[in-house]
């Protein structure tokens, strides 16, 4: 019963659970708060060079004041795909262009988009529980698995799949503060 190596199969685990959490922080910077945020635009991508670049591969991105954003593009031909890109993204900003500089002044929310907002951190947080329960779901069933061929005693499996468990709930835990610290900060409470 020594060919089954848990350690390496459990760092699997972690990695893809941590990816998971790591995936919802990364949607929910994206999300509109009210207040300027340089990862607000994290998902923009821009037509230069004859392929799509993310922003912050063709322009520096600052927070010059609480509701103002400063894109700073490095290559003067650049400045309206930039502008372009930024328009089309869906996140309701309108850049002020002044040379190789756009500012992107932040608007005030409304209380109905402010719940919309939150709706969406809530709906993205769903989606990265399922990513935990997913990878849980496949640990279970390797151990299982493993205990069925006989590379595993019942006992093992029961203490291998109490591990799996624990990783997967703290993973829910991660994925409730994350989403909640958001949706507190994006209703204004």
């Amino acid at each position: 019963m020594a060919d089954f190596e848990f350690a390496p199969w459990k760092a699997d685990l972690e990695r893809r659970t941590i990816g998971a959490v790591d995936a919802l922080k990364s949607d929910l910077a994206g999300l509109r708060t009210g207040r300027a945020n340089a990862s607000l635009l994290d998902p923009v991508t821009v037509e230069v060079y004859g392929s799509a670049m993310p922003l912050s591969q063709v322009a520096t991105v600052t927070v010059p004041e609480p509701r103002m954003i400063s894109v700073q593009v490095w290559d003067k031909s650049n400045v309206t795909p930039v502008e372009k890109a930024i328009r089309s993204a869906g996140l309701g900003l309108n850049p002020i262009t002044d040379g190789q500089t756009l500012r992107l002044p932040i608007p005030d929310m409304t209380e109905e988009r402010r719940k919309e907002m939150a709706k969406l951190a809530s709906s993205y947080a769903e989606k990265a529980k399922i990513a935990a329960r997913n990878v849980r779901r496949d640990g279970m069933e390797a151990l299982k698995t493993a205990e069925k061929k006989g590379k595993i005693s019942q006992d093992e499996q029961k203490r291998f799949e109490t591990e799996v468990q624990k990783l997967t709930d703290k993973a829910v835990v991660d994925i409730d503060a994350a989403a909640a610290a958001k949706e507190k900060e994006i209703l204004g409470k």
